[in-house]
C-alpha cells in the first residue's frame, strides 16, 4: 500500500518520492487505485492556497494563484494532455494525423484557446463557491478517479507512449478507486452528491466516446483531457444555484 501510494505521488506531481530502483511488472497499473488520494491532496493544496491568498487578495486573482500553484504541483501534467488532445481531436483528419498533431509538443489554436478555457472557468469557479475545501476537494478527486475508470473502458490507442507502457490497471484497481471517488462525494454532499458525481460520469463518458471514435482508444493526453474535463464538470456542476 505505501509503495502505491508514492508511485501514485510520483506520477501525478512533482513531489519527490523514493522508489525501489526495480519495480515489479504492473507496479504504476496496481498502484491506480490511490489516484483519488493523491487528488484529494492536490485539491486541498489548491485550496489552503486559495485561502492564504484571500487574506491579501481579491478573489479573482486569489483564484489564479491558486490554479498556478495547482499546475505548478503537477508539472501541468494534465494541462498538457487537455492541449495536446484538443490539437489532435480538432486539428487531425484520421487516427494517424491526429496521433500525430498529439505527440507533436507545438502548441496549436485549439491547445491554446482550451488550455484559456480550462483556467478561466476553474478561476471562475472558485469565485462563486461558499465553502471552497469541500468543492476543489471532490473535483479534484474525482478527477483522478476518472484516470483508471477511462484505462478499463478503452484499449491504447498506440501500442507506444507512456499510457501504453504502464498498461491498464486490474478491475479491482479501478473499481476501488471508484469507491473512493465516490465515498468521498457522498461523504460531503450526502443527498446532493448526485450532481458532481452525474457530471463526472458524463465528462468522462463524452471524453471516452471523442477518444473512442477519434484515435480509438486512450493515449496519456487523452487521460490528462479526461482530467481536466471531468474536474472542471464537477467545480461547475458544485456551483450554488443562482
Amino acid at each position: 500500500m505505501i509503495l502505491d501510494l508514492r508511485l501514485a505521488v510520483g506520477f501525478l506531481t512533482r513531489i519527490p518520492v523514493k522508489t525501489p530502483a526495480l519495480l515489479p511488472k504492473g507496479a504504476m497499473a496496481h498502484s491506480m487505485w490511490a489516484f483519488p488520494l493523491v487528488g484529494a491532496f492536490i485539491g486541498s493544496v489548491s485550496c489552503g492556497l486559495f485561502l492564504l491568498a484571500r487574506r491579501a487578495l481579491p478573489a479573482e486573482p486569489s483564484a489564479l494563484l491558486a490554479i498556478a500553484a495547482t499546475i505548478a504541483l503537477t508539472g501541468a501534467l494534465h494541462e498538457d494532455g487537455l492541449a495536446d488532445c484538443a490539437d489532435g481531436f480538432g486539428g487531425g483528419r484520421d487516427k494517424e494525423s491526429a496521433l500525430a498533431i498529439m505527440r507533436d509538443s507545438r502548441i496549436g489554436v485549439y491547445g491554446a484557446l482550451a488550455l484559456i478555457l480550462s483556467v478561466s472557468i476553474r478561476a471562475s469557479a472558485f469565485v462563486g463557491f461558499h465553502h471552497p475545501l469541500p468543492a476543489l476537494f471532490i473535483a479534484h478527486c474525482l478527477g483522478r478517479t476518472a484516470l483508471p475508470v477511462m484505462m478499463r473502458l478503452l484499449p491504447p490507442a498506440s501500442p507506444t507512449g507512456v499510457a501504453a507502457s504502464v498498461g491498464a490497471p486490474a478491475w479491482w484497481s479501478a473499481t476501488l478507486a471508484l469507491a473512493i471517488g465516490a465515498g468521498a462525494t457522498i461523504a460531503f454532499y450526502a443527498a446532493n452528491a448526485y450532481r458532481p458525481l452525474l457530471a463526472a460520469l458524463l465528462a468522462g463518458l463524452l471524453l471516452a466516446f471523442l477518444a473512442k471514435r477519434q484515435i480509438g482508444g486512450y493515449t496519456g493526453d487523452v487521460l490528462g483531457a479526461t482530467e481536466q474535463l471531468v474536474e472542471i464538470s464537477v467545480l461547475l456542476s458544485i456551483l450554488p444555484l443562482p
